[in-house]
C-alpha cells in the first residue's frame, strides 16, 4: 500500500492538500483536507477497468463554487433543521437560514468549507488519513467548543472505513454525515436510475412539503420504499406516490435501519458488476437520488443532471431536535460522540 500527498489549489492564503491512498489490489481513494471531501474512489468493473464511481471535481474552485456538497463531511448537523432554533436546558440558540428557512448542513461555511488539520498513518495493510477541526464556541450559532476527528482509513480488502469522533466543552447537536454521490457506472458514463437498492429497512419518515421529517413513520410495503428484497432506483423516480413526487421524482428520505453492520445496504450496478456495500452502527440512512442536482455545470467532463448520482448518508434522522421520538442528536458536555460506516466494494 501507498500514500501520496499534493498540491489542490489554495484559498484565503491556505493550501488545500490532496491525498491518495493505493492499496495492493489497485483501488484507489483521494480526499483533500478542504472539508474532508473525498474527491475519487477508483474499482475495477467485471473485467477488471478501473474506474472512479463517485462525483467530484479536478479543482478547488469547482468545490468552493458549487453547492452540491459533493464527497464532503457534513456538519455539525447533517440535513435539514427547520424552524433553525433550539433550546438546551433553557438557552435558545438561533441557526442562520442557509436554504430558504431552512438551516441546511451546519449552515454556511460549516464542515465542508474548513480546511482540516491532517496526519497520516501506514501500516502493511491498511493507510489512515486522520483529519480533525477545532469548532469554535458558537460556530454557525452552536453552542460548545467542539473537538472533531474524521479518519478515511483504506485496507487490502477494498474497504473504505470511515470514523468520526467528537467532544465538546457545552452540551451541544452533532450529527456527522459523508456526502459522497455514488455511481457505480464508472467515471459517470450512465445515471444510477438501472442501480439495485437492497436495504434492511422497514419503516422511512414521511417528509413535509419543505423536505423536514414530520415526525411519521412509513411502513415501506407495498410501496416503492420496500428495498428489502432489492429494487432499482427507476421505479421510485417514476412513481406517483406522494412522498417521491414531493421531492422531485425520486427519493430524500431517511430511512430507519433493522440491523446494523451486517451489510445491511447493498448497491449493485449489474452492467459494470460492481458492488457495494454499506455497514454502519447509525440508526438511519438518507437515501437522496440527487433530484436536484442542477444541470448548468460539469462533472470532471460530463454533463451534470438529475439522477447522476445517489448518496447513502448514515445518520441520525434529520431534524431530530425537533422531534422527541427520533434519536437524540444531544451531545453531552465532554461526551464522546462516535460514528463508524463501512464501505465494501466487491464485483457481483
Amino acid at each position: 500500500m501507498n500514500v501520496t500527498k499534493s498540491y489542490f489549489g489554495e484559498i484565503h492564503e491556505q493550501t488545500v492538500h490532496s491525498f491518495t491512498i493505493r492499496n495492493n489490489h489497485g483501488m484507489e481513494v483521494t480526499c483533500i483536507d478542504f472539508g474532508c471531501t473525498i474527491t475519487k474512489i477508483l474499482v475495477p468493473d467485471q473485467v477488471g477497468t478501473f474506474e472512479n464511481v463517485v462525483l467530484g471535481f479536478d479543482t478547488l474552485d469547482e468545490y468552493v463554487n458549487n453547492s452540491s456538497y459533493f464527497g464532503s463531511v457534513i456538519g455539525r448537523v447533517a440535513g435539514r433543521i427547520h424552524p433553525p432554533t433550539f433550546d438546551l436546558d433553557g438557552v435558545t440558540y438561533d441557526l442562520p437560514p442557509n436554504e430558504g428557512d431552512n438551516h441546511l448542513h451546519g449552515g454556511p461555511n460549516s464542515f465542508h468549507q474548513v480546511i482540516w488539520d491532517s496526519i497520516i498513518e501506514e501500516d502493511s495493510d491498511e493507510i489512515k488519513i486522520k483529519f480533525s477541526h477545532l469548532s469554535p464556541d458558537g460556530a454557525c450559532g452552536y453552542p460548545g467548543e467542539l473537538k472533531v476527528t474524521v479518519t478515511y482509513s483504506l485496507n487490502n480488502k477494498n474497504e473504505l472505513l470511515i470514523t468520526y469522533q467528537g467532544t465538546a466543552e457545552k452540551k451541544t447537536l452533532l450529527n456527522i454525515a459523508n456526502h459522497s454521490y455514488f455511481n457505480l457506472s464508472g467515471d459517470g458514463k450512465r445515471t444510477i436510475l438501472d442501480h439495485e437498492l437492497t436495504m434492511k429497512s422497514d419503516r422511512f419518515l414521511e417528509l413535509d412539503a419543505s423536505l423536514l421529517p414530520t415526525g411519521a413513520y412509513i411502513d415501506v410495503e407495498n410501496t416503492t420504499f420496500d428495498f428489502r428484497d432489492g429494487k432499482k432506483i427507476r421505479e421510485g423516480v417514476q412513481s406517483n406516490h406522494i412522498q417521491n413526487q414531493l421531492v422531485g421524482g425520486g427519493y430524500d428520505h431517511p430511512f430507519l435501519l433493522n440491523a446494523n453492520n451486517q451489510e445491511e445496504i447493498c448497491l449493485v450496478d449489474s452492467i459494470s458488476g460492481r458492488k457495494l456495500i454499506v455497514e454502519t452502527d447509525q440508526p438511519s440512512v438518507v437515501l437522496y437520488s440527487a433530484n436536484m442536482l442542477e444541470s448548468n455545470f460539469q462533472i470532471r467532463g460530463v454533463p451534470s443532471q438529475k439522477h447522476l448520482g445517489v448518496c447513502l448518508e448514515t445518520q441520525y434522522p434529520p431534524n431530530a431536535i425537533h422531534h422527541q421520538d427520533l434519536p437524540s442528536i444531544v451531545l453531552d458536555k465532554n461526551e464522546v460522540y462516535q460514528s463508524r460506516t463501512r464501505f465494501k466494494f466487491l464485483l457481483v
